[in-house]
């Protein structure tokens, strides 16, 4: 009987004591829930309040990134319709041969310089000679020289095949307009796998956009590279990616006949810049630095590059900003590499090391701020282990 009482007792007991337990757990429960609704002390939250919890939750970020990624697209789209849409001479540099004179030469420049808004630059050499070096060292874009019974104009497809157009076709007009015979020749023609010159635009536009995307996942999934490793790591697939993009377009698809070597080590040069502008803007700016790099290199950079419009076609601002940016120079640098060996410039390889130079130096400075890395363990901590 005892037994079975504490048998009892011990159930009433332990009922007791679910109940009891139930009970909290619901009141926990419910005051958990009143806590998440009205807060810590049951009362609704402040916009301050919301704002916090808005602010340090993944939503934020999300939402800039849509607003961004709106912007880029509408200004990614203006950028290039603004620098192509309507290509507008600004200053053409012509060489006008003054020996032999020119018969009705006058009416003719005149002419030209009416149908390209006075926007053609005449210069004066004394002989063909003169004037053909001076367009193979692209001090001009055309020649304007005696021929027999009217005038000879020369272009150079190769300077840009947008200029050359526009100066044969303003030359046929303005010479029915004037009754001088003109006869239009391209001196300097573009390969005929390329007939638009956009090749060369494109693998430069390929190094540009690939350069920054490698180190973007290299920040991914190789977050641990220490500094020096990260440097080398850019360069080697810059020149493993470099030698594709040449190889793609001269061997395997045979578009354009490259000078290998060289057109091969400025887009490993045009790679490498671009991935360290990257880097440096991500040890700048952190998790934003996909901003100004795709402002400098994509919204700004490949628009006034001079590839799909020569410079002299371009708004005057772009024309000139356009060779101070990685990719004008990678394209500038290119296509003197294809069509003017023995002619080559200094400054476009000038700009890419500037700009490589800078963005490797402000990384290894402000190193300490860049998200990758690894963690060494201190000389102290190993000995006492």
């Amino acid at each position: 009987m005892s037994g079975s009482g504490e048998r009892g007792g011990s159930g009433e007991k332990g009922g007791s004591s679910e109940k009891h337990g139930s009970s909290e757990k619901h009141g926990s429960s419910e005051k958990h829930g009143s806590s998440e609704k009205h807060g810590a002390h049951g009362r609704p939250l402040t916009l301050r309040e919301r704002w916090e919890a808005y602010k340090n939750s993944p939503f934020l970020p999300a939402t800039v990134l849509v607003l961004i990624v709106a912007a880029a697209a509408g200004l990614f789209a203006g950028s290039y319709t603004y620098a192509m849409a309507n290509p507008t001479p600004h200053r053409i540099p012509a060489a006008l041969v003054t020996q032999p004179e020119v018969e009705r030469g006058e009416a003719f420049v005149a002419g030209m310089e009416k149908a390209l808004d006075a926007s053609l630059e005449l210069r004066d050499y004394p002989d063909v000679a003169d004037a053909r070096r001076a367009l193979d060292e692209q001090k001009v874009f055309a020649i304007v020289r005696a021929s027999e019974g009217g005038v000879a104009l020369d272009v150079a497809g190769a300077s840009g095949a947008s200029v050359a157009e526009l100066l044969g076709k303003a030359g046929i007009e303005v010479g029915d307009a004037t009754g001088v015979e003109v006869t239009v020749r391209d001196i300097k023609p573009l390969q005929r796998g390329d007939p638009r010159g956009l090749a060369l635009f494109y693998i430069s536009l390929a190094a540009v956009i690939m350069g920054f995307l490698g180190a973007i996942q290299l920040s991914v999934h190789a977050h641990g590279l220490d500094p020096a490793e990260r440097i080398a790591f850019t360069a080697a697939y810059a020149l493993l990616g470099g030698f594709a993009i040449a190889a793609a377009v001269d061997w395997w698809l045979g578009a354009v006949d490259l000078p290998f070597a060289q057109s091969w080590l400025i887009l490993a040069f045009t790679m490498f810049t671009s991935g360290m502008v990257f880097t440096m803007f991500n040890t700048l700016m952190g998790r934003w630095a996909m901003i100004p790099t795709w402002g400098v290199m994509v919204l700004l950079g490949n628009p006034s590059s001079g590839g799909a419009v020569s410079w002299p076609l371009l708004p005057s601002a772009l024309g000139h900003i356009g060779r101070w940016l990685p990719p004008g120079a990678s394209v500038n640098a290119q296509h003197t590499a294809v069509y003017y060996q023995g002619h080559q410039f200094l400054f476009p390889y000038l700009v890419l090391a500037a700009w490589a130079l800078v963005s490797c130096t402000v990384f290894w400075v402000w190193r300490h701020r860049h998200p990758g890395g690894r963690a060494r363990t201190p000389e102290h901590a190993a000995t006492a282990s």
